[in-house]
């Protein structure tokens, strides 16, 4: 149970050593209660049901539940709790689905342990805290000449518009991967990074994405 007054935090990463570390030098702010440390995904998410936590300190990429999918999980859960990527990645295939996902802050693991302090306590609080990198990722996003959509769509491989265009059809990954006679790890990965690059949520909004930009039509269904 959290003390009185304190912030408490669940720590959720896969490696022991940067769990011990963190842990060890959060311990030391008075503010802070560690109620907890998670190595995955599912243990997290139990996890949370039970501490109720006011933040979790989370890493992005686990085996099992990516961090992703984890963020979306906690929210249902505890919307209460706030969730706080700390990583090595600031690609676009990162950030911008863990931002979706719920996630108020995204920072580095070069970031210095005082700024993660900062961090946790502005989680809090509502505030959010980028990264310098990531930020900058946000607001180029942001600042799209109004052809955001185009770009992003120019950024697809044609094996990606192969896929995407499949998945229109209504196609399983299975399917996919008869159909242009490669692994369904390898179909899999495709759809990963098409909902990535068009920061889509679902093959859902990827099949809607290509119905409205007329990456297929009608006369192409079942012809594909």
């Amino acid at each position: 149970m959290a003390k009185m007054n304190t912030i408490s935090i669940l720590i959720v990463d896969d490696h022991e050593v940067v769990r011990n570390g963190i842990r060890s030098y959060l311990e030391t702010i008075k503010d802070f209660d560690v109620v907890g440390e998670a190595d995955s995904g599912e243990a997290a998410l139990k996890m949370v049901s039970e501490l109720i936590p006011d933040v979790v300190l989370l890493d992005l990429i686990m085996p099992g539940m990516d961090g992703v999918e984890t963020t979306r999980q906690i929210k249902k859960i505890s919307p209460r709790t706030q969730v706080v990527v700390l990583t090595s990645y600031h690609e676009d295939i990162h950030i911008f689905p863990a931002l979706k996902a719920g996630a108020i802050s995204y920072i580095l693991k070069d970031m210095k342990m005082e700024k993660l302090v900062d961090a946790l306590q502005r989680a809090v609080r509502h505030e959010v805290t980028l990264h310098p990198l990531v930020a900058e990722r946000v607001l180029q996003n942001i600042r799209g000449d109004g052809n955001e959509e185009d770009a992003l769509f120019t950024e697809l491989t044609e094996r990606e518009l192969d896929v995407l265009r499949l998945i229109a059809n209504g196609m399983t990954n299975s399917q996919i991967a008869e159909k242009l006679v490669i692994s369904e790890n390898t179909v899999k990965g495709h759809v990963s990074n098409i909902l990535s690059k068009l920061h889509l949520a679902d093959r859902t909004q990827a099949a809607v994405y290509a119905w409205q930009r007329g990456i297929v039509n009608r006369e192409q269904v079942g012809k594909a």
